[in-house]
C-alpha cells in the first residue's frame, strides 16, 4: 500500500473560500448554510415533519426538502431570514474586519 503525501492546511474559518470560492461568495454561501442549518435545527427542535413544516414557513414542502439536501444555491438570504421570522425566530448580523 502506498502512502500519499498529505499536508494540513489551516482553515480560514470560511469552508468556502477554504473550497476556492471567491471571498465575497464565500461569505454569502457562508450567511446562507448558517441560515439553513437554523432552519433545520428548528424543525428538529418541534419534531415536526417537513410538510408541517411548510406550513409553518409558509412554503411547499419540497422547498423544506431542497434545504436539508443542501441546495444552498436555490435559496437567497432573504428567503431564509424571511422563513426564520415566520416562525418567530430574530435573525442578527455581525460584521467585523475579516481575519
Amino acid at each position: 500500500m502506498s502512502k500519499k503525501n498529505s499536508q494540513l492546511i489551516d482553515s480560514s474559518g470560511n469552508v468556502f473560500t477554504d473550497l476556492g470560492f471567491e471571498r465575497f461568495e464565500a461569505e454569502n454561501l457562508l450567511v446562507r448554510s448558517r441560515l439553513m442549518a437554523a432552519i433545520k435545527a428548528y424543525i428538529e427542535s418541534e419534531g415536526i415533519t417537513q410538510s408541517e413544516a411548510a406550513e409553518r414557513f409558509n412554503v411547499a414542502q419540497p422547498r423544506i426538502s431542497e434545504i436539508y439536501q443542501g441546495k444552498i444555491e436555490l435559496f437567497s438570504a432573504d428567503k431564509l431570514i424571511n422563513m426564520l421570522a415566520r416562525v418567530g425566530r430574530h435573525v442578527e448580523i455581525s460584521v467585523h474586519k475579516a481575519a
